[in-house]
């Protein structure tokens, strides 16, 4: 009999509702009110993947070519989704505040950039190899443990890749199974499982744990793995010539402090906000978008006045805001958690970090991080460059080096938990479908219009109007072909909050048309000259 225990911890942690003025309408398809399957992550990744290519929403890179491993193309949905979010965090963070401005830094700096934040150094994970089967792991991705009886003797080791709770216990299970077959021990019963990291590991216990490619002690030492890729600039290849493409966008603003302070006229507190590529050479890229070598990042660098009094108050109102942004572009609020970092968790310069986490299906993972900076990195830059990076403050005429507030956001870790957020199933008159119920201010789509019939000029030509006159202000798609009920499943499945009918009523009676909701099927009869006012309150969220 063999028993197993293993768990992780969990964390503890609100949502777009609207109201329509106008009257509803009986549908024009025999629609019933869907009957909805909210989805635990009871989905799995590569129903995931298949989605977002069948959908036109993320691709493999060089695909043509066999792809390359962590790298991606974002389709024709994709990008409008990608761009959707991009948008929607600057409004947030930037636009609707007045005490942050943006910044677009290059992806290259002067390489010193990198020495002085201790990049270069210090900027690695620890990898491991397998010397049979030559493949490389991150060793903080790889999960030991003893296999141990009720004896306490310790029979040998289980070795598994990071996954969800259940997951990593199954693959553990197959390898004790096959382990107490070759110890002639089947049937044995085995105390719960102790998982730690490999780069936990002693000398002696890697001798024994075996590697997940080989199943034998075939894994070398952790050592450390520098992620930064290196590129040449000028005529030279030599070591003068070396450069590096930057992985993350935060040192650009750390540069160029000064220049937004003496330019753009703020004063402390104040943010600088960037949106921009980094590059990190992974050991094992990994679970489709949410590690890749190449990404977006989303950050504001908030400076702040220094004083351990003073940086508890931003750290949380920022951690708040957040969680605010995230659940208002249509994040499941329910699949949402906070990680606080404690101990050897905490970067060296870091007073304090929490991240926002999201339960993928493969696994709870950081998704958002708030950290408190201290005043590390502009110390650093100053050292490194000679030249000052302090502020004088008018008020107390005092001279310092800021703190500063770290939210950290990646685009594609957030498109992915957009995307599970919004994957829905549920049955509409007894015929299921399955949806992507993104929230509109995200959706790639917003509207759709289709004329009734594409048969009848002066219904179309009506259409027409109406579709050019919104597509000014949104992206929105023609459908004229098929029954209408069908052409209401292709907008639902692209995740298209709004279908717009034009029917013989609009031009033979009300000059009206019909908007269909795509969560609830409800539909509501408009007249044409006040769509737009309409779809700008439910999409923008004003008229």
């Amino acid at each position: 009999m063999l028993l197993y225990f293993f768990t992780r911890p969990s964390f503890g942690f609100v949502a777009r509702s609207g109201t329509k003025g106008w009257r509803s309408l009986a549908s024009t398809t025999a629609e019933t009110a869907p009957t909805v399957k909210e989805l635990p992550v009871n989905y799995s990744m590569e129903e995931i993947v298949s989605l977002c290519k069948r959908r036109g929403i993320i691709f493999p890179s060089s695909e043509i070519y066999n792809g390359y491993a962590g790298f991606y193309d974002y389709g024709p949905l994709g990008c409008e989704l990608k761009k959707n979010v991009k948008d929607a965090w600057w409004r947030f963070f930037v636009t609707s505040r007045e005490d942050v401005v943006g910044l677009d830094s290059s992806i290259i700096h002067n390489p010193a950039t990198w020495k002085s934040s201790g990049h270069v150094d210090g900027f690695s994970d620890p990898m491991v190899d397998c010397k049979e089967t030559k493949l490389r792991f991150r060793a903080d991705q790889l999960f030991f443990s003893p296999v141990i009886n009720e004896q306490n003797e310790i029979l040998g080791y289980v070795c598994v890749q990071e996954n969800t709770d259940e997951q990593m216990v199954k693959d553990a299970k197959k390898q004790v199974k096959d382990l107490l077959k070759t110890l002639d021990k089947a049937g044995e019963t085995i105390q719960a499982f102790s998982f730690k990291e490999v780069n936990e590991a002693t000398e002696e216990e890697m001798k024994q744990i075996p590697s997940p490619a080989s199943g034998k002690p075939t894994l070398t030492m952790p050592r450390a793995f520098n992620l930064m890729f290196q590129t040449q600039v000028g005529a030279l290849s030599d070591e003068s010539s070396t450069a590096y493409l930057r992985p993350e966008t935060a040192q650009g603003i750390f540069l160029n402090f000064k220049n937004v302070l003496t330019t753009s006229r703020q004063k402390i507190p104040f943010g600088i906000a960037q949106i921009g590529k980094a590059f990190r050479n992974e050991i094992t890229p990994r679970n489709f978008i949410f590690r890749s070598r190449e990404f977006e990042q989303m950050e504001v660098e908030y400076f702040i006045p220094p004083g351990d009094d003073v940086w508890p108050e931003f750290h949380q109102k920022w951690m708040d805001d957040s969680r605010d942004f995230l659940l208002s572009i249509g994040l499941r609020e329910d699949l949402m958690g906070w990680d606080v970092h404690k101990g050897d968790k905490l970067a060296h310069y870091a007073q304090a970090c929490t991240d926002i986490t999201f339960k993928f299906p493969f696994g709870e993972q950081e998704l958002m991080g708030i950290a408190a900076r201290g005043n590390y990195d502009l110390t650093q830059h100053t050292e490194g460059s000679g030249k000052s990076l302090d502020y004088f403050d008018e008020l107390t005429k005092e001279k310092y080096i800021p703190y500063c507030i770290e939210p950290s956001l990646g685009v594609d870790r957030l498109m992915l938990a957009l995307i599970c957020s919004a994957y829905a199933e549920d049955e509409v008159g007894g015929e299921k479908r399955s949806l992507l119920k993104f929230d509109p201010k995200v959706a790639p789509i917003k509207v759709a219009v289709l004329p009734l019939v594409k048969n009848k000029e002066a219904l179309v030509t009506v259409a027409r109007e109406l579709f050019d006159k919104l597509r000014v202000r949104w992206n929105c798609q023609w459908d004229a072909s098929g029954a209408i009920g069908r052409r209401y499943r292709r907008a639902d499945e692209v995740g298209t909050p709004f279908c717009i009918t034009v029917d013989f009523d609009t031009i033979e009676k009300d000059n009206a048309v019909t908007i269909r909701d795509r969560d609830t099927t409800e539909q509501v009869r408009i007249p044409t000259d006040e769509v737009v006012s309409y779809l700008s309150k439910q999409i923008d969220g004003y008229a």
